[in-house]
């Protein structure tokens, strides 16, 4: 039998490998695997096709927008009137948004990496009657996912 189980990196991962070799499972009959994490970039635009939920320029957009507003209802009062004032308002406030984003991005970067951790694979090979008992402690020290394969040849 084989038992397969998903973690987190953490505590709770080691608690879960120290029960397991104290109730008798050896460590030649255990693996943990680590997964690698992807490089995550944000793309400059979304697409139909692949679209995480945000980009550059959505405090750009969104500053451009209300900015051209104010900008050409002053426009009326002012010498070259309401559309230029709007075209120049909605380019400073797209720089500004823009900016914004690119220094909120930057502090999320920086926060992410520290608590982006890699998940776990654990497998574990043992007898049909122990693979109940290996499930039990996987679940009870916070597995994500458990799954009990059975080989023929036990």
């Amino acid at each position: 039998m084989h038992v397969v189980a998903s973690f987190d990196f953490s505590i709770h991962l080691e608690l879960a490998l120290a029960e397991l070799e104290s109730r008798g499972v050896g460590r030649d009959n255990i693996l943990a695997v680590p997964l690698e994490l992807r490089p995550v970039r944000r793309a400059m635009f979304d697409t139909i096709h692949r679209s995480d939920g945000s980009s550059y320029l959505d405090i750009g957009m969104a500053a451009a927008a209300a900015c051209s507003v104010i900008t050409a209802a002053i426009g009326f009062k002012l010498l070259w009137g309401p559309i230029y004032w709007g075209l120049i308002g909605a380019a400073g406030g797209f720089t500004v948004g823009l900016i914004i984003e690119l220094l909120l991005h930057r502090k999320r970067k920086k926060s992410y990496k520290r608590k982006r951790m890699s998940e776990m694979f654990v497998l574990v090979r043992c007898s049909y009657d122990m693979a109940e008992m290996i499930a039990d402690i996987l679940w009870k020290n916070r597995a994500f996912g458990v799954a009990v394969i059975s080989d023929k040849r036990s």
